[in-house]
């Protein structure tokens, strides 16, 4: 791991102590050979003082199981018809793979137990069909758990619950963890499957609203993967109760888990209750993630360089555009009140957050701010980005004789050879 690696770790240490991280693994997670290594990463969550809960599916464990006695299951997922034999599998499955779990969580020196606190009813008659053993989630033993969590034990529930005579249900572990989430009031619950996150006609999803995934599964559900609906219908509800952020990642990739937690980009589709993202002035402390953010811009010649002191002089004219409160983009506002103008400088996006409409937020940003200062023109100049500002900015071509003299005199020494762009505001 590189220093620069542990110092966007600790970025987000202070936000995530003593909070609650519900996982959910698939099945086919837990028996992947990347299985080990996830462990590990729950343990480094662990270390932070993240309190843990896991859930686990059982739908590939069932299917095996049947096929190891020659029957038939009727209900994989937990959500379809669940006669007396499938529940014996399920029983035999989750059972299985919750001692897997247990055996590794122990092997990592990680305390946990596998609790009853999932109260479950019948999912009943739906449509004239009876579900028989199928359950659906009543509510969750919360005081139980808590008292788990604050001695540092992980709890790892089957996707079983039980109601008040001692009847076991099979429920959809989906299902469960989203009430688990909810009803703990999680900061974050991850969906880890051996899909990439969720996609939409194979273009994975990076980041969306709640309500953006609602009216998708609403208009266009047949857009996305059957297998992986009864996730998005989870996120969406989750969201919609309280849930910040639910992760949807894949399980099976070496840190994966770790990439997702810990990083402005991610791995897999983040889902979001609330508007998540931010533009703000720069201070005196953000100058180091100014030169780091734009570094290798700067080295390709796409953005001028600029010294700490340079941007310290001026550092009120500099902005972040930040996700979770970590910047991923930049821009500057440079005013020249004697004549009337505002130049659009040092705009950037990361790479990893490009194509997202970033870049055009900003360029709005930075629009209203002149406007705001009853400025008659905006400039920008360009190497690279001059059809982009004219085609999304609605900038024009201009000359360097739109510049004042002394930004005139900076221009011609660089030897750049810029476009000069301008857009009137008034």
């Amino acid at each position: 791991m590189k220093p620069t690696d542990l110092r966007g770790i600790l970025r987000y240490i202070p936000r995530f102590r003593e909070k609650t991280f519900v996982v959910a693994l698939d099945g086919v997670v837990v028996t992947d050979d990347n299985f080990p290594n996830l462990l590990l990463d729950l343990a480094v969550l662990r270390s932070l003082n993240i309190r843990l809960v896991l859930v686990h599916g059982a739908s590939a464990q069932i299917a095996a199981l049947a096929a190891e006695r020659g029957v038939t299951a009727s209900n994989l997922d937990g959500a379809g018809i669940t006669d007396a034999m499938t529940l014996q599998l399920a029983l035999t499955a989750a059972n299985r793979l919750t001692h897997e779990i247990l055996e590794g969580l122990a092997t990592n020196d990680l305390r946990a137990v596998s609790p009853n606190a999932v109260i479950a009813h019948p999912l009943g008659i739906v449509g004239g069909v009876d579900h028989q053993f199928t359950g659906k989630v009543e509510r969750v033993d919360v005081e139980f758990l808590q008292t788990l969590l604050a001695q540092g034990i992980i709890p790892v529930v089957p996707p079983l619950g039980f109601d008040g005579d001692g009847k076991t249900f099979r429920v959809n572990s989906d299902a469960i963890a989203q009430a688990l989430a909810e009803q703990l009031k999680a900061a974050k619950l991850m969906y880890l499957t051996a899909s990439d996150g969720l996609k939409r006609q194979g273009h994975l999803l990076r980041q969306l609203l709640a309500g953006e995934l609602r009216q998708l599964l609403v208009q266009h559900p047949d857009e996305i993967a059957p297998e992986m609906l009864p996730k998005a219908r989870c996120a969406a509800a989750a969201c919609e109760s309280g849930v910040p952020r639910v992760h949807i990642l894949n399980g099976t990739v070496d840190e994966g888990l770790l990439a997702e937690v810990f990083s402005n980009e991610g791995v897999g589709t983040l889902i979001y209750a609330n508007e998540y993202q931010q533009i703000r002035r720069a201070m005196k402390k953000d100058i180091r993630h100014l030169l780091q953010l734009t570094k290798d811009s700067v080295a390709a010649s796409e953005l001028v360089k600029r010294t700490r002191a340079e941007i310290e002089k001026r550092i009120g004219d500099y902005y972040l555009f930040e996700i979770d409160r970590n910047p991923v983009a930049c821009v500057a506002l440079h005013v020249y009140p004697e004549h009337n103008l505002g130049e659009l400088a040092f705009l950037f996006v990361s790479p990893a957050h490009e194509n997202q409409g970033i870049g055009r937020k900003l360029v709005q940003f930075v629009e209203a701010k002149a406007r705001e200062l009853n400025l008659a023109e905006l400039v920008t100049l360009s190497t690279q980005a001059f059809a982009w500002f004219q085609a999304k900015g609605g900038f024009t071509e201009g000359g360097p004789d739109h510049l004042p003299a002394a930004r005139r005199e900076r221009y011609d020494l660089s030897g750049r050879n810029s476009k000069v762009l301008v857009k009137r505001l008034r």
